[in-house]
């Protein structure tokens, strides 16, 4: 009898699981919209950076940025939580690089990108001037519409 009882309280569980599930559609948060943000987002810190620390001036629409983001360990391609991103750009120096990013996004369509590794320099850069600046490009966040 006990047996009967927590295998229908299971089956009912398993039943609305699956009925919440069915009823939410498909996300509006996916690898397109995740990759046009990060990329305009990211184009314009790098000028912002650049700026900062006294090298030669990049304007954001002077140079490519691409974004190929993909959910890790999900199983499917949308919906907020865990994704990583890898973006490839050119330097000041025109030289093709790619850093890649752990990012975590919000139902809202807002994330939290932050690199992998010490590829852009740690938390803090040094400008040509000696002073030390926040590296814009090591964390940072954005949003896109979700609608």
């Amino acid at each position: 009898m006990k047996g009967d009882v927590l295998l229908e309280r299971l089956r009912w569980a398993v039943a609305i699981g699956m009925l919440a599930a069915s009823g939410c559609g498909q996300s509006p948060i996916t690898p397109m919209r995740i990759e046009r943000a990060i990329e305009t987002t990211f184009a314009n810190l790098v000028e912002l950076q650049v700026s900062r620390l006294g090298i030669h001036p990049m304007r954001a629409q002077d140079f490519p940025v691409t974004a190929i983001c993909r959910r890790p360990a999900a199983g499917n391609d949308s919906g907020s939580g865990e994704w990583a991103c890898t973006i490839t750009w050119q330097g000041p120096d025109r030289k093709t690089l790619r850093d890649t990013y752990d990012l975590f996004v919000a139902t809202d369509g807002c994330y939290t990108a932050s690199v992998s590794g010490e590829s852009l320099g740690g938390p803090t850069l040094k400008a040509t001037d000696g002073t030390v600046v926040r590296n814009l490009l090591y964390v940072f966040e954005g949003c896109f519409d979700t609608t």
